[in-house]
């Protein structure tokens, strides 16, 4: 009985793991699709042929990989006043260090022509997946993301 269990269980677990869902999360920061608003929380999905953004189950976007014009990228890197304000009526010292702590946001943006229809969008991926969301974007399209701060002019 132990070894029927074990097998099973050897059997079970791993499809379990390989049958996990394979999409991003992120968070749509603007852009022209219709009825979403900025901040709103989605998954999105990096197909062969198509790239997803799915909302409650539901497909928001699907752009030909084809149809991809542009890939972008950009950083909003800022101090934690906020936090260091809020520690230091705890602790001067913490609150102290912590106003000297940054935080960075990764913004990848996406814009596509198909046909009459073009489109395009802001999303802040988390600091752990942006590089696997450009990584697969560039891989499925064919295109180099562009870096946003290299085009920034300085007057």
């Amino acid at each position: 009985m132990k070894r029927l269990l074990a097998a099973l269980l050897c059997l079970i677990i791993p499809t379990a793991l390989l049958s996990g869902d394979n999409g991003y999360k992120v968070t749509y920061d603007g852009g022209s699709l219709p009825d979403i608003k900025s901040g709103t929380g989605m998954k999105l999905y990096i197909d062969v042929n198509q790239i997803r953004l799915v909302r409650d189950k539901a497909d928001v976007v699907t752009i030909p990989t084809s149809a991809v014009t542009e890939i972008s990228y950009g950083q909003d890197v800022h101090r934690r006043v906020g936090a260091a304000i809020g520690l230091a009526t705890i602790t001067l010292g913490l609150g102290a260090l912590m106003a000297l702590s940054k935080s960075k946001k990764h913004f990848v943006g996406l814009t596509w022509a198909n046909g009459d229809q073009k489109g395009g969008f802001a999303m802040q991926c988390d600091k752990n997946e942006y590089r696997g969301v450009l990584a697969g974007i560039e891989g499925v399209t064919g295109k180099k993301a562009v870096d946003s701060a290299a085009l920034t002019v300085k007057n």
